[in-house]
């Protein structure tokens, strides 16, 4: 029998199975296989027409279907195969709305202009000795860690130990990019900040933390959003860009923007138990360039499909593990020491402790510098993976505070929490539980005649579960939890749980 390796994003569709075993045949054969035994796992694999979804690659050992047959591809009996989706885990401070006060706090960019070479200080020599002293790497590779620019996107989880690690190795100059606030719920993973930095700036607090472990560095913070109009400007003056993103939209914009400015670009994603790693857009010693982001995933998931660490969770110890391998890839394609992961794609499944490095290769039909490019400039990414469209569905909303003054009048309304049974343990406001997962199967529990009021941690699984409803059933009296029970505890009960 072949094994299949079920990502952990699909696993709670095949009970918590991590391996399934399947028959020989084909690639085709094996999927309609996974999806007449497992059915909800049919709409992540296919699409309308029943092809394998753009944002899903398959692979047969280290080999991507696509480079072989696709979906006749045979499948040997000793087969392994893994399904590799899309995940947009990192950090989600760097997209969204941002707020009156999100200003580059630092304007100035590093300069580009010709510097002289750079020295170690003696007090330099001392600290670097630990990496002058091996072989292969010495002073060389220290002067190019101390020559180079690196940006930094996102001081979460993933950006973390980037920043923390990079800081340490003496890379000269380090842009964060950054416009969030340090929240109590970070505490639990991102291990640059502490509970006094709560309520703060994250690029303020990251850079008060690294200048206290490396005074010998430049810090440049931009507390800002990044988007489509400001990108180019920030990125342009950087060698190399460490996308800790969490959420598509700023995945491709970084993609993108990397790609035309001709920057390597060094990628990680977190979620729950799995991470990946890979180096996009990395010219080697021969001049000849790898993929990028858009030769793995032509395209987004749809909205709401794949969710974000603030809605999936992640395990504290992961964006430690994966951020250090990101930071390692980075100083390689500084020093030039050793062999990037340009052209590899690295996953690390932290519950089975398992780890698989696939094949990836440029694509003619990329967009943005295929054979036939059609992307020449940064687009509207939020419209690219389709996020205004569910915006423009414009679903029924309620804040905790309109919430909290329904319950004060006694006013006749259904309070269903789409959450997990061990989220609900933790904090609960008194809802009826229905998880995500369960809700089209107990659509008969929710009432229709009167209005009925659905919640999650922060509002992105009970908007989708609402749309699920609205579409499949014809419910019309559903209303989001704006923020979610999240936003409930801080605005009515903060004297309850937040996890």
């Amino acid at each position: 029998m072949a094994t299949v390796i079920i990502p952990t994003p699909l696993r709670k569709f095949t009970n918590n199975t991590a391996r399934l075993q399947v028959g020989p045949g084909t690639i085709h054969s094996t999927v309609q296989e996974l999806t007449q035994n497992f059915p909800d796992l049919k709409k992540h694999l296919l699409d309308e027409s029943g092809n394998i979804r753009s944002y899903v690659n398959i692979f047969i050992g280290n080999d991507d279907i696509r480079d072989l047959q696709q979906a006749d591809t045979a499948v040997k009996e000793d087969a392994v195969i893994s399904i590799v989706p899309a995940i947009a885990g990192g950090s989600p401070e760097t997209h969204g709305v941002p707020g009156p006060n999100d200003q580059p706090r630092n304007p100035t960019p590093p300069s580009n202009s010709a510097s002289p070479a750079p020295i170690l200080t003696k007090e330099e020599l001392a600290r670097y000795d630990r990496h002058i002293i091996i072989p292969g790497f010495g002073m060389e590779a220290q002067l190019k860690l101390k020559a180079a620019k690196v940006l930094v996107i996102g001081s979460g989880g993933l950006g973390s130990p980037v920043l923390l690690y990079l800081a340490a190795a003496g890379v000269g100059t380090i842009g964060i990019v950054d416009f969030d606030v340090v929240d109590d719920s970070n505490l639990q993973r991102q291990v640059l900040f502490g509970v006094n930095e709560i309520g703060k700036p994250k690029v303020e607090a990251a850079r008060r933390r690294l200048e206290g472990l490396n005074p010998y560095i430049n810090l440049h913070i931009y507390n800002t959003h990044l988007n489509s109009q400001n990108a180019l400007d920030i990125l342009k003056d950087y060698d190399v860009i460490a996308d800790g993103t969490d959420n598509f939209p700023t995945r491709y914009l970084v993609n993108d923007a990397s790609v035309l400015l001709g920057k390597p670009n060094v990628y990680a994603s977190i979620f729950q138990f799995e991470g990946q790693v890979s180096v996009f857009n990395y010219r080697n010693a021969q001049g000849e360039l790898g993929p990028n982001y858009r030769d793995l995933y032509p395209t987004p998931p749809p909205p709401g499909l794949v969710p974000s660490c603030a809605e999936g969770g992640v395990l504290g110890v992961l964006p430690g593990i994966i951020g250090s391998l990101q930071a390692l890839e980075v100083i390689k394609v500084i020093t030039g020491v050793g062999e990037t992961l340009a052209g590899r794609f690295y996953i690390f499944d932290a519950l089975n402790f398992e780890s698989r490095t696939f094949t990836i290769r440029r694509r003619k039909d990329n967009p943005i510098n295929g054979e036939n490019p059609t992307i020449t400039a940064l687009i509207d990414y939020e419209q690219f993976c389709g996020m205004r469209a569910v915006e423009e569905r414009q679903l029924k909303e309620i804040t905790a505070k309109e919430l909290y003054d329904w319950q004060v009048r006694g006013e006749k309304f259904q309070l269903i929490d789409v959450r997990e049974p061990h989220e609900y343990d933790i904090v609960n406001i008194g809802a009826q539980l229905i998880p995500l997962g369960s809700v089209a199967a107990n659509s008969e529990k929710i009432d229709r005649d009167i209005p009925v009021v659905v919640h999650c941690k922060v509002g992105g699984r009970s908007a989708k579960a609402i749309r699920e409803l609205e579409e499949k059933f014809g419910f019309r009296n559903l209303y989001n939890l704006k923020g979610g029970i999240l936003a409930y505890i801080d605005e009515v009960q903060p004297e309850l749980t937040k996890y």
